[in-house]
């Protein structure tokens, strides 16, 4: 059986500039720029951002934020008929908990090469062995997903670079 999207293009891109948004929260407290919201009859339920390193816990992903706010919000694990947005291709933990709180359709931008399972090492949210399954669709926003991506990490070795810079300097002042 194969599951289709319920959203326009235009509905799609709107909620992806949504967990773009979510992820610049993220960006503007030194995290990982990462976004996420929860989609439920067109309205927002569950908005989440990369809080790891703030809260010094690894399970603070955005998709793991925007669904236990969802949750929350409909005081219900079960998130079904719902639709999850989030700029980077989710995670081994963040499709486990996708599968499980039971949400239907998954956009994400950017992929992640290095530990999506999502397409990328493998595919959790389509696999049928499971008890319920996701539509899935890569690439939405893909390019203003990514290019935050790009930008954050290329500071950040800019930094790094510098604090090495300037501690090999007072070395040399001693």
């Amino acid at each position: 059986m194969e599951k289709i999207s319920t959203l326009t293009i235009e509905e799609k891109e709107y909620f992806m500039k949504e967990a773009i948004k979510e992820a610049k929260k993220a960006e503007l407290i030194a995290e990982v720029p990462i976004g996420a919201v929860v989609v439920l009859n067109g309205e927002i339920i569950g908005r989440g951002h990369n809080l790891r390193e703030t809260s010094q816990n690894a399970t603070a992903h955005a998709e793991m934020m925007a669904i236990q706010q969802a949750c929350a919000r409909l005081d219900n694990f079960r998130l079904e008929d719902t639709q999850l947005f989030v700029t980077l291709e989710p995670c081994p933990m963040c499709s486990g908990a996708i599968l499980l709180s039971r949400i239907d359709e998954v956009y994400f931008g950017a992929y992640d090469p290095k530990g999506g399972t999502a397409g990328s090492l493998l595919n959790l949210l389509e696999d049928q062995r499971f008890n319920h399954w996701c539509y899935l669709e890569s690439r939405v926003l893909e390019e203003e997903c990514s290019q935050l991506l790009k930008t954050f990490f290329k500071a950040l070795r800019q930094r790094k670079k510098a604090d090495k810079q300037k501690e090999k300097e007072n070395s040399e002042k001693d």
